[in-house]
């Protein structure tokens, strides 16, 4: 038994190392042909694959072959980024409601509903999104918010052709829906072992409700609702196909407003993919796993930055006395 769980809790970490590995290995080559061009330019053109192929750095390589993932790291943090925003208010507002308001068989009938809601494939997102969200977004929501935003500097990007449904916009919004679920039951979970007797004293104290959520349980469980949160951020920054399927998938190009077409790593690397794997050369296979290495990077990042929130903010999660109430 000691043996097993030992190999168990290794398991996890060797997968990652292995990942890790493999698209090191087939990035290692690239990465000096792409340089720091490859973080600042926007430029992503495979080359001719008619030509012969060129020799760059000791690498092979079809001619006129150069890549840019700008355009494909803005795209995902700004996707992101919106899909954060429409989710955690709406997940914790749905959570309260969940636990305090609701009766109790119709709080488990909510419960059950969000986490099939979390079970969906994403592709039936995807699909969604292109079929019924995208056209009602570039007919009934982009119009209203496009004209009525004041034309100054903060809120330019907001202005603009409405495009054609798909773009920043409808991704932002389908991958705030995927989150939605993961935030919401985490942090229902998290509500429910907030002590009652606290509670309650608040309430004896003449406090509203409101004063309660803010000085108890948002205290009790903050923490955790930044871990809830940065769960929610990996499953939005790795989606793949949902965001491909409405995005737009143009590559090249930062989007020049909400509204415009995007594409972000992880569904740039599942379009370009049967491409790479037909380059006799390897190089856009290659360029591909470097993609994946930033994408892991941004993710760690994320992580480590969600460390060190839940790690200040998990110092005085029992409420000290004489504050908050």
């Amino acid at each position: 038994m000691r043996w097993t769980t030992r190999i168990a809790a290794v398991l996890p970490g060797l997968a990652l190392v292995a990942v890790v590995v493999v698209l090191a290995i087939e990035a290692l080559p690239v990465i000096p042909v792409n340089g720091l061009h490859f973080f600042t330019s926007s430029t992503w053109n495979p080359g001719n694959s008619y030509s012969p192929t060129v020799v760059s750095h000791g690498v092979q390589m079809p001619a006129g072959a150069s890549y840019g993932a700008l355009p494909l790291i803005t795209g995902t943090l700004e996707s992101s980024a919106i899909a954060m925003i429409i989710a955690v208010p709406v997940a914790l507002g749905t959570a309260l409601v969940v636990v305090d308001k609701l009766p109790r068989r119709l709080s488990s009938a909510v419960g059950m509903f969000l986490e099939m809601l979390a079970g969906i494939p994403s592709v039936v997102f995807g699909l969604w999104g292109a079929l019924t969200l995208g056209p009602f977004l570039v007919h009934h929501v982009s119009p209203f918010i496009a004209s009525h935003v004041p034309d100054v500097p903060p809120f330019r990007f907001l202005k603009g052709p409405v495009g054609s449904g798909e773009g920043l916009l409808a991704s932002g919004v389908v991958l705030g829906i995927m989150v939605l679920p993961i935030v919401a039951a985490t942090t229902r979970d998290l509500l429910r072992q907030v002590p009652r007797g606290t509670r309650e004293g608040a309430f004896a104290l003449g406090m509203t409700d409101a004063e309660v959520v803010r000085a108890v349980d948002l205290r009790w469980i903050r923490s955790g609702f930044v871990g809830a949160c940065i769960l929610g951020l990996g499953r939005a920054l790795g989606e793949t196909m949902a965001v491909a399927m409405v995005s737009g998938a143009v590559l090249g190009a930062n989007p020049a407003n909400l509204y415009a077409t995007m594409t972000t790593i992880a569904a740039t690397i599942v379009s370009q993919l049967d491409y790479a794997l037909s380059d006799a050369t390897g190089f856009a296979l290659g360029t591909l796993a470097e993609a994946g290495l930033l994408l892991m990077v941004i993710s760690l990042g994320a992580n480590v930055i969600a460390r060190f929130l839940v790690r200040r903010s998990s110092t005085g999660t029992a409420l000290p006395v004489g504050r908050g109430i």
